[in-house]
């Protein structure tokens, strides 16, 4: 399997961010890690493996890269009008940095990635496809969380509103977004057992179905656990599906 690495410094973020590339050809799959972990955690934790045969045969090409939750939701001592401008900041960079690079990368300008994140990630993914249809041709959220509130204890800005899809997308009313909404690619997942929260999904859902955005609701059964052996079952059926 082809393996390439590239790292640029992101003004936008304030750091150097590194993104890694699985595969010689096919659509991009763009992954975002859980809570503070990095681009590389996908592979330690075998799902590069899981979807081999789908990059073998090139119908899809991995990328993955950091996120900035270890500085802005994860850290508990920073000031929250920091922690809300880096979402923005980082919503910036996946739309304004990464998918052109991805796009020149692939030789191909216009590249749709599907975009896809477990836990924490799978927030930062919906956040990032909900504000970027235009440039994202799909989602696929395993277990994740979808109201951030919690994490700025009572402070509220316009980068927490804009970053919170719980409040701006029950607001949402433009046509642009919402025709592009309904015409992509959505699958969220969740299970029902040990540190699952299925509530949090079907949230996402009811929201989604206000708004008459079409997607697929998985839940899984009362033994499956927020683990990383359900996720790696779960992604090659959706794998297939997209891709």
């Amino acid at each position: 399997m082809e393996r390439r690495f590239d790292s640029w410094y992101s003004h936008r973020i304030g750091l150097e961010m590194p993104i890694v590339a699985y595969g010689h050809w096919g659509p991009p799959l763009l992954m975002l890690p859980t809570a503070a972990a990095d681009y590389l955690e996908y592979e330690r934790f075998g799902m590069i493996q899981a979807l081999a045969p789908f990059i073998d045969a090139g119908r899809l090409r991995v990328y993955s890269i950091n996120s900035v939750l270890r500085w802005s939701l994860l850290d508990y001592g920073q000031a929250p009008y920091i922690k809300a401008a880096l979402l923005t900041a980082y919503d910036q960079y996946i739309a304004e940095e990464v998918v052109p690079w991805i796009r020149t990368y692939s030789q191909d300008p216009f590249a749709w990635p599907v975009i896809t994140g477990i836990s924490m990630g799978a927030y930062l993914a919906a956040n990032t496809f909900l504000k970027h249809s235009d440039i994202l041709r799909g989602l696929i959220a395993f277990s994740g969380t979808y109201d951030i509130r919690s994490y700025f204890g009572g402070y509220h800005d316009d980068n927490v509103y804009f970053n919170n899809p719980a409040e701006y997308l029950p607001n949402l009313n433009d046509d642009y977004h919402l025709s592009r909404l309904r015409d992509r690619s959505i699958i969220l997942y969740t299970g029902q057992g040990p540190h699952e929260d299925p509530g949090r999904t079907y949230h996402l859902s009811n929201m989604l179905n206000a708004k008459g955005i079409q997607h697929w609701l998985d839940v899984w059964g009362h033994d499956v656990a927020h683990d990383w052996p359900w996720w790696l079952k779960a992604m090659p059926i959706y794998a297939n599906r997209l891709f």
